[in-house]
């Protein structure tokens, strides 16, 4: 098919994190932690030090390595970074926003969920079902 984004069916993806301490630290007990060669990790630790320019940097990293096939975000880490988020638009690494432990989920601000919404009323609208 034309036009489809190609997905590597390599053995093994990672998974890519940005969040609070105790989210990244739960995942890391979870075994989705990794160093590469070159010392870097696949997650960043935000905390009230952490700067938008580092948030961002790191989001541009994991949203463009190709051993990335998730990267995971506390939603608000998302909001101080939605016009990046929202704006990233390809399949691979599909980007999750979920809630942390001090910020509870709030799917106004899920940029996922917004997507879906508007596909199945586009398509609501198109099919002349409502």
């Amino acid at each position: 098919m034309a036009g489809r984004a190609q997905i590597r069916t390599n053995n093994s993806a990672l998974i890519a994190m940005i969040a609070d301490e105790d989210t990244i630290t739960g995942f890391l007990l979870a075994g989705v932690g990794n160093v590469d060669l070159r010392r870097k990790t696949n997650y960043l630790v935000v905390d009230s030090k952490t700067t938008v320019k580092a948030i961002e940097d790191a989001f541009r990293e994991f949203t463009t390595k190709e051993d990335i096939a998730i990267v995971l975000i506390s939603q608000y880490v998302a909001n101080t970074i939605r016009f990046l988020v929202d704006g990233y638009n390809k399949p691979v690494p599909a980007i999750l926003e979920i809630p942390s432990k001090d910020h509870p989920y709030d799917p106004t601000h899920d940029s996922v969920l917004s997507r879906v919404r508007y596909l199945f009323s586009s398509e609501s609208v198109a099919s002349g079902r409502r």
